[in-house]
């Protein structure tokens, strides 16, 4: 099964700024992923071509980091997953820009199942978050889209009764990046 699965957001900021945030992401000062209520995304060195890791159970390694525009990654799990996903800044008008991931993958064996009844509800309500996260940095007011109840079984399910409720992200002070 092929899956093209894109989130995107209108930042009214400049390139450079939002580009910052693809640039935080998996340090310590990340900016960008929603870690607080998800699991972080963690690799075994810096933000590079090369550098392996991923997060929760969904592995991957960067494939392509152009500073500032552009980070891709490549899957290597779960099994049935044969692709990337990657963020990118794109232009938008003169006072905005777009901040988009896409998944472009096949799915196959187990990934037939896995994809549309588990992960794609969890990393659909991950990437908004996500996507809401990188407004507030930028200290724009976040548009929060609201985890389905779906979403809220799963994770009550994955982590024992124990993961966090949504929040909505404060914005940042400007120039806090």
């Amino acid at each position: 099964m092929h899956v093209l699965n894109i989130h995107e957001r209108e930042i009214f900021a400049e390139a450079a700024e939002v580009g910052k945030l693809i640039d935080s992401l998996a340090s310590d000062n990340d900016a960008l992923w929603p870690k607080a209520f998800w699991p972080p995304m963690r690799f075994d060195r810096p933000l590079s071509v090369g550098a392996v890791g991923g997060h929760g159970p969904i592995p991957y390694v960067v494939e392509e980091f152009r500073p500032g525009q552009m980070v891709k990654f490549r899957f290597i799990g779960p099994l049935g997953f044969n692709g990337y996903h990657w963020f990118e800044v794109l232009p938008k008008g003169e006072a905005s820009v777009l901040l988009r991931h896409t998944i472009g993958m096949r799915a196959e064996g187990p990934a037939l199942l896995s994809w549309p009844l588990f992960i794609r509800p969890l990393h659909d309500a991950l990437l908004e978050d996500a996507l809401a996260f990188a407004q507030a940095s930028v200290g724009a007011v976040p548009v929060v889209r609201p985890w389905s109840p779906w979403v809220k079984l799963l994770r009550w399910l994955m982590s024992g009764g124990r993961a966090p409720g949504q929040r909505t992200p404060k914005p940042a002070a400007p120039g806090a990046l």
